[in-house]
């Protein structure tokens, strides 16, 4: 029988990531979500119930959730479920917990909410003390900055050019007014 193990959330931190490395060089990031329902009783009562969830990233994503991601911040979660029992070490007795593994998330809010600020749209943000990245101009560690050589001829990217695999991100202008329709 086919089964479907998909969760979304969407939720403020609980605490800072604690990252942890595995044997074999697997960074984990293990955090925990609060999510919010909001809603009315019969009796017209306004009630508000919490849902704590532990959650887990693994690998390049548990890095950018460990350095952008404080307690209070919020954040998009998708992952699936896991379920982990175990016997407790001083009284034997079996425990268990469910926890959500990400296996992607989303930045929500915005560098203005404080201080530390906060990316938007997965562009990441900055602490106190640090230069926030913008993804437009990022380019890979050791690559020079371009200087427009890698332009094709006319000084124009064309529509069918091909962008240098060197440089993903480069900093000419992709149009230009005249290429707008309207």
């Amino acid at each position: 029988m086919p089964s479907f193990n998909k969760v979304m959330m969407i939720g403020n931190l609980t605490r800072d990531p604690q990252v942890k490395n595995l044997s074999g060089g697997l960074v984990v990031a293990e955090f925990g979500l609060a999510m919010n329902r909001k809603y009315r009783t019969a009796n017209g009562e306004d009630k508000e119930e919490v849902c704590f969830v532990d959650c887990a990233a693994f690998g390049k994503q548990a890095e950018t959730i460990a350095q952008w991601c404080r307690k209070g911040k919020p954040l998009f979660v998708e992952g699936r479920l896991k379920y982990d029992t175990w016997e407790d070490r001083l009284g034997g007795q079996k425990r268990h917990k469910l926890s959500v593994t990400v296996e992607n998330f989303q930045f929500l809010g915005s560098r203005a909410d404080d201080a530390s600020g906060f990316g938007n749209a997965g562009t990441g943000g900055a602490h106190p003390g640090t230069t926030a990245p913008n993804m437009f101009e990022q380019k890979p560690e050791g690559q020079p900055k371009s200087d427009g050589a890698e332009r094709p001829a006319g000084g124009r990217r064309g529509r069918g050019a091909k962008q240098n695999a060197e440089q993903p991100f480069g900093d000419e202008k992709m149009f230009e007014e005249a290429d707008i329709p309207f």
